[in-house]
């Protein structure tokens, strides 16, 4: 048995008119650039322009290996060409490509040599390559000048709104010599199923290439004690094992129960001898997503294993600007922060790549959920050759290489396409051109059904599950809310009643030491070049600038800023997860736009690209909280939502105060509740205690064991806040500092922005409202050598009293 050879090593990549550099495979043209001095940091500061000929030339790249001996078959295997790629050995065309999102495999025989062999890969400009399929195909519409849709490539690869422009090209994925005979396994696909009464079911599709017409033998296992064998005769290509796993440990999404993994094993045999073996970890479980119209529209409810899932999710996207980058010890890293946060799903956006497979085996082991989208996203596709050919292919190297992951549990035909189709004016432009309907409606359908018959196919998202009906209507299937960014105060989520929302979010900008490094400035000034250069949105600074204006009024000083806009997201986010979240069972989920970074950038993310958590992350630790409190606005008043989102009832007596800003009780009354399992219990508050006598001056406090929800009845600006009135001390701790916040005022969101001390510290938790006479501590992780008191002064301990109070007061230090 003989496996891949990767050819790693001893690469060079030149220009048509340069001179050859040392080369990294896996990796890109811009990063080889980089390392080689000949490039400044595509990342930092403001380069696009000046690099933009990167992805405007040709590329070659070369090495050298040598082969002894013979074999029936040699095949040079690309797991990824980015993109359209040309391949010799020695000089001979051994094969060629258009698709970054394939893998390749290549019949080397006619061009080898014994001895030494010199493999060339010469990558044509995929600008140039997309322009001259538009003018062949006829233009289509989409959201930026740059011709994305007319090559399978990345489409965040040519600029996004949260994203630079820098086309790339490059061997992006191992790349290696695999040399056998008689047969090998092309295929092995398992289809997992769980009947009624418990009882796993796991069908192996089984292909097989073979050189002659010998009988072969498959032999699948699963552990120890499920075997099964099949013969495969002479010419046959095909087969199908079918094991029966009595009693299962079943797989669960996390928050739900544990994730068992299976070994399965199937070894391809011709007499005594083994041919090929695959091996993978399968989990063991049902996944259906429910969209039978109820009385209120058409829900959108993943269920797993019988039972309804609540979707706490975020939006992915590529991790870096240059995938190769991204190495499995950052996927893990990237998914831990998210579980960290409470997250049980992933969506994998359709403007970036399938990624690779340590990102899916992370979520199987971690129980996140995958929604994975197939790559369109935004733009009007032609459906014409080549493409089409390219589209089908893709689509099914994508679900063979994916189909035995528990934690995928969507295919999503697209992003937003069908809804530009509706609403983005590309009827007229289009002219009766192709669009890509047939692709979502069609060809990934079909290839979903035949390949991975056990797993939901969704053709879009947004989508209404019915092409009459508006894709985004908010009764029917999952919709994306992005007219509260672009032109609404955020307060305005809550006259949504969805049945699922699939994205939404609200900007902020990077940590502040990502911010300075990344920027290349040595303050943040919002309206400065350096800054706006990494703002990609449209009108994003305004809409920003627009949101502090409404919250806080006029924001002067870039720590101010900083500090405001950050929480500005935050607080965005956090009504929209609460607000949607208590309106359960009748919406089912939110995925927040976006989990990540693929740059410094003023952006959507949670996490920025040096994997700083910004606000948004504890807002969204904080909102998904298996159990939580929160006071949500209904008609007739305001109502206490108990959110459980656990197996065990919750069940208790809640305390309800209205108080002043000082701390003096106005009403108090006990409210008990009773939250089932996995429910929303709604108890709706009296009128002495929802109405404010002094809105300005005035707060809402529930409280029931150490869950805790507070309301104030007007934004900040409108608000009397007394000056910041505290004590603070601080001192070492096991693996950092420990700060206590002692407080005689109301502090509103008090924050302790670590990093801005040293870089590699991280604070255990963020936006605490900590009333008179009550404490927070901070406990912050960073290396050795600091002195605590550092993390005690402004602007590292922050709280929007100090920002907005008419007379601020210093606050007295205490080590």
């Amino acid at each position: 048995m003989r496996t891949v050879t990767p050819l790693a090593h001893g690469w060079r990549v030149h220009s048509a008119d340069g001179r050859p550099i040392p080369a990294e495979v896996p990796g890109t043209v811009h990063t080889d650039l980089l390392a080689a001095g000949l490039i400044p940091d595509p990342l930092v500061g403001d380069h696009e322009a000046e690099l933009a000929w990167i992805g405007e030339s040709d590329w070659r790249y070369t090495c050298e290996f040598r082969l002894d001996g013979e074999d029936e078959r040699v095949d040079l295997v690309c797991e990824g060409l980015d993109t359209v790629a040309e391949l010799t050995l020695n000089g001979k065309p051994v094969g060629s490509a258009t698709n970054m999102h394939r893998t390749h495999r290549f019949d080397l025989r006619d061009a080898l040599r014994e001895g030494a062999n010199e493999l060339a890969v010469t990558f044509r400009s995929p600008v140039r390559y997309a322009q001259r399929m538009r003018d062949e195909l006829g233009d289509r519409p989409g959201p930026y000048p740059e011709p994305f849709q007319f090559i399978r490539k990345a489409a965040c690869n040519f600029g996004w709104d949260w994203g630079p422009r820098y086309t790339t090209c490059g061997i992006w994925r191992p790349i290696g010599v695999h040399r056998w005979h008689t047969a090998r396994l092309a295929e092995v696909r398992p289809e997992v199923t769980v009947d009624a009464d418990g009882t796993g079911r796991v069908k192996l599709h089984v292909g097989v290439e073979r050189t002659g017409s010998h009988e072969l033998v498959a032999t699948a296992r699963i552990g120890r004690a499920h075997r099964e064998t099949v013969t495969i005769p002479a010419g046959q290509r095909e087969a199908l094992l079918e094991l029966t796993v009595g009693n299962p440990e079943l797989w669960w999404p996390r928050g739900h129960g544990e994730q068992p993994l299976y070994e399965v094993h199937v070894e391809l045999r011709a007499a005594e001898e083994t041919l090929d073996l695959w091996e993978r970890r399968i989990g063991i479980r049902s996944v259906e997503l429910d969209t039978t119209p109820d009385a209120g529209g058409t829900p959108f409810t993943f269920r797993v294993n019988g039972k309804a899932i609540l979707v706490r999710g975020v939006n992915w996207i590529p991790d870096d600007v240059f995938f190769p980058r991204i190495t499995p010890g950052r996927y893990a890293a990237r998914l831990d922060q998210a579980c960290d946060a409470g997250v049980n799903l992933i969506r994998v956006w359709g403007g970036g790549i399938y990624e690779s497979d340590s990102f899916y085996d992370a979520a199987d082991e971690r129980g996140l959920l995958v929604w994975q989208d197939f790559l369109f996203a935004c733009a009007a596709y032609p459906e014409e050759e080549p493409l089409a050919g390219e589209v089908r292919a893709e689509a099914e190297d994508a679900v063979r290489r994916l189909a035995w992951h528990p934690s995928l549990v969507l295919w999503n035909g697209n992003n937003e396409n069908i809804w530009g189709f509706w609403d983005w004016d590309w009827k007229d432009s289009l002219g009766g051109r192709t669009w890509g309907a047939g692709f979502y409606f069609g060809t990934l359908a079909e290839v979903v059904a035949r390949l991975d018959p056990a797993r939901p196919y969704w053709p879009g998202s947004p989508y209404s599950g019915d092409p009459a009906l508006h894709p985004n209507d908010p009764e029917h299937g999952p919709i994306h809310i992005w007219d509260v960014w672009n032109d609404r105060d955020y307060e305005d989520y809550r006259t949504y009643r969805p049945r699922f929302v699939a994205e939404f979010g609200y900007q902020g900008p990077p940590a502040h030491r990502t911010a300075l490094d990344g920027f290349a400035v040595s303050a943040l000034e919002p309206d400065s070049p350096a800054v706006l250069t990494h703002q990609k949105a449209e009108n994003g600074a305004e809409k920003l600038a627009r949101g502090l204006a409404e919250h806080f009024g006029p924001v002067t000083g870039h720590d101010d800023w900083h500090y405001l806009t950050q929480l500005n997201q935050a607080r965005a986010i956090l009504l929209g997860v609460e607000h949607f979240r208590s309106l359960w069972p009748r919406c089912t989920g939110t995925v927040v736009w976006q989990l990540n970074d693929c740059w410094p950038s003023m952006s959507w993310a949670a996490i920025d690209s040096a994997g700083r958590r910004k606000l948004l992350w504890y807002a969204l630790r904080n909102a998904h909280e298996d159990r939580r409190l929160t006071i949500q606005p209904r008609e007739g008043g305001l109502a206490v939502a108990v959110l459980n989102d656990t197996g065990t009832a919750w069940s208790g007596e809640a305390q309800v105060e209205r108080m002043t800003f000082g701390g003096a009780v106005l009403a108090r009354t006990t409210s008990p509740f009773e939250a089932a399992p996995r429910s929303v219990h709604i108890g709706h508050l009296k009128a002495d205690i929802a109405r404010a006598v002094d809105p300005a001056r005035e707060l809402i406090v529930v409280t029931a064991g150490p869950a805790r929800a507070v309301w104030f009845f007007a934004k900040d600006r409108l608000l009397a806040y007394p000056g910041p009135d505290f004590d603070v001390t601080a001192r070492s701790g096991d693996e950092g500092s420990v700060v206590t916040v002692r407080a005689r005022s109301l502090l509103r969101d008090l924050c302790l922005f670590a990093d801005r001390v040293t870089p590699d510290a991280v604070v255990d938790q963020a936006m605490v409202t900590v009333l008179p006479g009550g404490s927070a501590t901070f406990r912050i992780q960073h290396g050795p050598g600091l002195d605590p008191a550092a993390f005690t002064t402004r602007p590292v301990l922050r709280c929007v009293n100090d920002v907005l109070a008419t007379h601020p007061a210093e606050p007295a230090v205490r080590l």
